[in-house]
């Protein structure tokens, strides 16, 4: 088995971000991937393949802070609007056919249909639909394709974060990604999301949680009419 790999530099004009290498490895076949993807244990160690080319990512402080507060707005807009919701996290999403696997930052259903549906309980993806909707942090440029991985498995919503501003991609009849001005799945927009990750102090957690739920209240429960909620 021959590869080669390589290592992304920082790209011009976002921030300078320690501690977030991610490394392609180039000619690694379907039947490694998987392998390597059983063997890590518990390193926290995020992987995509996309048919021979495979990245390695190890997330840092930033990374994962933003991770966290993109989980936060996404759980407190559907616990607030009562939509439906189970989170996922990192759960490793592939299909076999088409040689592509990944694994978001997090990822979430929300429909019912999907919530509540009964599914066997494996630890097998396979058993399971693809999530509506994947946040990914992505502080430095990936060179692996993740949209077309994700646009293989059918996943409706992309969120991308680049630690300058969020990005919501839809997934299009075609099987490509064209930017929303607002989610399929949440009333909220780019540029609030991106607000809250980057203009509101974010020191204290427990604080923004409680200024983000105010916000919640006060602006996006009124874009909505739903039976039993009073705006």
């Amino acid at each position: 088995m021959t590869f080669t790999t390589s290592v992304t530099a920082p790209t011009s004009g976002r921030l300078e971000v320690a501690h977030e290498e991610r490394i392609v490895l180039r000619g690694i076949s379907w039947e490694t991937y998987q392998r390597l993807a059983d063997e890590r244990r518990n390193y926290r160690i995020l992987m995509a393949y996309n048919r021979g080319v495979l990245e390695l990512m190890s997330p840092g402080p930033l990374h994962e802070s933003s991770k966290g507060l993109l989980g936060r707005l996404i759980e407190t807009v559907t616990e607030e609007l009562e939509i439906p919701c189970k989170g996922e996290g990192s759960t490793r999403w592939e299909r076999t056919e088409v040689e592509r696997g990944v694994e978001p930052d997090e990822c979430y259903y929300l429909t019912a249909e999907k919530v509540e549906a009964e599914y066997p309980r494996t630890n097998n993806a396979a058993d399971y639909p693809p999530p509506d909707l994947v946040i990914e942090v992505d502080l430095r440029a990936s060179e692996v394709d993740r949209p077309e991985i994700y646009a293989a498995l059918r996943v409706p919503e992309i969120w991308r974060f680049d630690g300058e501003s969020l990005r919501i991609d839809r997934l299009r009849e075609d099987g490509t990604y064209e930017a929303a001005t607002e989610s399929l799945f949440l009333p909220v927009r780019p540029e609030e999301v991106t607000h809250w990750l980057l203009h509101v102090d974010s020191r204290n957690e427990s604080l923004w949680g409680r200024q983000l739920r105010a916000w919640v209240r006060a602006e996006v429960l009124p874009r909505v009419r739903r039976p039993g909620v009073n705006p």
